[in-house]
């Protein structure tokens, strides 16, 4: 007596739960690209038209402590402050193995040009490019 079975073994492979995983990894990754600030002092920039397209990888961010009269500087947004006389060395430490070394200057709208004219002159020093930084209009 030979008795068949009525049940076969299927191949097929459904795709609907990988892309189901596909587009949730999809959507987690524009999410948390959107909450990446790489400036993490609140300063408010002084207003410009112009922007630059150029991308400076350090960042050399002066804040103005209202209370005391007195600035801070951190480098590529760390809170802990660096002191100025440290800030030249910080730099080329950071931009020595850059091909076109570049970095920017985040400044609170308080800050006296002259504390940011002391930045630029580290750069002009050092041969470095110089972006300062704005907030679009």
């Amino acid at each position: 007596m030979a008795i068949k079975r009525n049940t076969k073994v299927s191949a097929d492979f459904s795709m609907s739960s990988m892309t189901d995983i596909v587009f949730l990894l999809l959507i987690f990754f524009l999410v948390t690209s959107t909450l990446i600030n790489p400036n993490a002092l609140k300063l408010l920039l002084p207003k410009s038209t112009g922007q630059v397209s150029a991308k400076a990888t350090v960042s050399v961010s002066v804040k103005d402590h209202h209370d005391n009269g007195t600035y801070t500087y951190h480098i590529n947004g760390n809170l802990t402050p660096v002191r100025f006389d440290q800030i030249e060395s910080e730099l080329n430490q950071l931009l020595m193995t850059e091909e076109d070394p570049t970095f920017s200057i985040y400044s609170d709208e308080t800050v006296p040009i002259g504390e940011i004219v002391q930045i630029m002159n580290i750069a002009k020093k050092n041969h470095y490019k110089v972006i300062l930084a704005t907030s679009p209009e």
